[in-house]
């Protein structure tokens, strides 16, 4: 990921979900919640797109890590549980990057846990996320184009190859071994 994404992903986009929203609930009751339960209250519109879209950018953010090399992959419980639920993880990578490859239009592509207590795979549009289904998310890769079109231009496919090497194990991992979903550190 170019140092030019950042600049416009997290400086810029990300940075103006944020504004929007602050903008959006200065002085009503939600302006002192947590993020989390902003989403959940919100009806379908602006206060929940940009809600929802600063949640998933703070959460990709820290699902991301300096290259760790084409190795970097899982411990612990957590590769036990994606050996369980999708055979190994080279099964999972393959099944997470076609799901994320194919999802028509903007959205965000989850490994979550699941109602009955599973790992899940899904991909939702929009500002779509986990958390407003009660969901637990352990990893969010952003489809949207402004994620990837700098560097990638129209190929997903090969920014979805090239993201394995940047994901924050010890993130998901720790995501994975909590027992209740953490609030996320957001700018300002």
């Amino acid at each position: 990921m170019s140092q030019e994404t950042i600049e416009f992903h997290y400086g810029k986009h990300h940075q103006a979900y944020i504004d929007n929203l602050n903008g959006l609930i200065e002085g009503t009751d939600l302006a002192e919640l947590p993020i989390e339960e902003v989403i959940v209250k919100a009806e379908p519109g602006p206060i929940f797109n940009n809600s929802a879209q600063a949640y998933n950018h703070s959460f990709y953010w820290q699902c991301l890590t300096t290259p760790q090399g084409e190795s970097n992959a899982p411990s612990g419980k957590l590769a036990q549980a994606i050996d369980e639920a999708f055979t190994d993880f080279a099964t999972f990578k393959t099944q997470f990057s076609e799901m994320a490859s194919k999802h028509f239009g903007s959205g965000w592509a989850w490994l979550l846990v699941g109602k009955s207590g599973k790992l899940e795979m899904l991909a939702m549009h929009d500002a779509g996320t986990p958390i407003q289904d009660g969901l637990k998310p352990l990893l969010a890769v952003d489809v949207w184009e402004h994620a990837y079109y700098i560097d990638y231009r129209n190929k997903r496919p090969d920014y979805l190859a090239a993201i394995w090497q940047i994901i924050d194990w010890q993130f998901v991992e720790s995501q994975y071994d909590a027992t209740a979903p953490s609030s996320l550190m957001l700018p300002e």
